[in-house]
């Protein structure tokens, strides 16, 4: 009996911490983030899908050197007033005929179309490629940014909470001293009406915190959006020396990592192709074609011919000397019918073979050639131009990345000065209330204040580490990169 309730306990303890085990909510890091939205982001998943469309293209592309063979093959009933190929006489009947045949073309030359067509298909890959990591980039900036969100919220709310203690028993207090006469009913009221905007604080960064959890899990595509969560942690201002940098160097960095410039030259580069398929059309094409065909009948056939006395006589001339008539037996004729040869003789004895070369001379086609190779031209003009604006985008970005960054930076550092002025007056003015040389209005005003400095620390701070982060990213520093306390 003993052992059966050890056993039962031992079960219960079990099931207790695997039930406390699944209740514990998995808390996301950054890098679990970024690798989680890497799988399963739908518009990585597209653009995985034009990489395998862009490599099924260079299959197309590689076929198109390979030769064509097709076969064929035909059965068919003609039912009606026909010739007969045995007695060679109009009659309702219905004959079969099968008829296979075997043919094959292969280009020898079509202006190389066949050759710049594999190079384009090549470098279509690489610009797939290109497009699919400056998409995982985007989506690592994206993730970087929602994830830095929730912490300010989180770290907002913490902030929010601890001051909402603070008044809560500074009201305690108060009211203690309004019961004793110390102080007036009006502070007290003062602090209640202080508590009660602070609740309302809460509440709303509660909802902000929820929303902004939930559009970081819409963008992983995690459906439990309430119980989503990010890791509760702390991230130090990074120590950097990439503000020291010039300009210019992050530039030529960003040229050397970012995917823009890489999708922008393969562009030109598939344009260029693209001239030189449409000017390929203005050249002749020769091919080389063979061709077999056999055939079989399924109607009978004549062997030959029969002759039969029909037992009467025509004549035919006399004799001289005696005057006797010279008779001829006559005949009847009868075809030898028989039925058709077996179907491989047959194929076998009426196959034949038809091979040559082909030769195609554009001369005119209502323009479409040479019109089409003047809207390639034009086509490869304007992703030169884009080239050169891509350029011009990526230099715009890294300095507006730079002086964002610098500008964070110089708030932030404005933030921690005004916070720690604003504790030092709130130090004072709670000291002033405390002795009764202050009103809760001046108090509240200050606490007020304080709570604004703090807040404004924590945002700055999540704003410098973001814009520090797009900015190192163009050096080519990974967005996971942060330092924890």
């Amino acid at each position: 009996m003993m052992k059966t309730n050890m056993k039962l306990t031992s079960l219960y303890m079990v099931l207790f911490c695997s039930m406390l085990s699944f209740s514990q909510q998995k808390k996301w890091t950054l890098l679990e983030c970024v690798n989680y939205a890497l799988e399963n982001n739908i518009s990585i998943q597209q653009s995985e899908l034009d990489v395998q469309l862009s490599e099924l293209n260079r299959k197309d592309a590689i076929g198109n050197f390979l030769p064509t063979v097709n076969a064929s093959g035909n059965h068919s009933w003609n039912i009606g007033l026909n010739q007969n190929i045995t007695t060679g006489l109009l009659e309702n009947l219905t004959t079969q005929f099968t008829s296979l045949g075997v043919s094959s073309n292969v280009t020898i030359y079509n202006g190389l179309r066949n050759m710049n067509q594999l190079h384009r298909s090549n470098l279509e890959i690489l610009a797939s490629q290109y497009r699919l990591s400056d998409m995982k980039d985007d989506i690592s900036l994206l993730i970087a940014n929602s994830f830095l969100q929730i912490l300010f919220n989180k770290e907002q709310l913490k902030i929010q909470k601890a001051q909402y203690e603070i008044t809560n028993q500074d009201l305690k207090r108060t009211e203690e001293l309004v019961e004793a006469g110390v102080l007036p009913k009006g502070d007290a009221l003062e602090l209640i009406a202080t508590l009660s905007s602070q609740e309302q604080q809460i509440v709303n960064t509660e909802n902000t915190l929820l929303l902004s959890k939930i559009s970081l899990a819409q963008t992983l595509r995690i459906d439990d959006y309430q119980n989503f969560d990010t890791m509760d942690v702390e991230y130090d201002v990074p120590l950097t020396t990439i503000l020291e940098e010039s300009p210019k160097a992050v530039v030529e960095k960003a040229k050397e990592r970012r995917y823009d410039l890489r999708i922008a030259d393969a562009n030109v580069k598939l344009a260029e192709y693209d001239l030189k398929l449409a000017k390929g059309n203005l050249q002749p094409s020769l091919s080389g074609f063979y061709r077999y065909n056999t055939r079989a009948s399924y109607s009978d056939r004549v062997l030959g011919v029969e002759r039969t006395p029909d037992g009467t006589n025509t004549a035919i001339g006399f004799v001289e000397v005696t005057g006797q008539t010279v008779l001829s037996p006559n005949f009847t004729t009868d075809r030898i019918i028989a039925g058709p040869d077996d179907i491989l003789s047959q194929f076998s004895l009426n196959d034949g073979h038809n091979f040559g070369v082909s030769l195609n001379i554009p001369i005119l086609n209502g323009f479409s050639a040479k019109n089409n190779v003047q809207r390639n031209i034009v086509n490869l003009e304007r992703t030169k131009n884009q080239y050169d604006q891509t350029q011009l985008d990526l230099e715009t970005e890294v300095y507006q990345a730079m002086n964002d960054a610098r500008g964070a930076l110089t708030a932030y550092e404005a933030a921690l000065k005004t916070e720690e002025a604003r504790r030092e007056a709130f130090n004072y003015a709670k000291e002033r209330y405390n002795i009764g040389l202050s009103n809760s209005f001046d108090f509240s005003q200050s606490q007020a204040r304080y709570e604004q400095s703090q807040s404004e620390v924590v945002r700055t701070k999540y704003d410098y580490i973001f814009k520090l982060k797009v900015l190192e990213f163009y050096f080519g520093i990974p967005i996971t990169d942060l330092r924890q306390n």
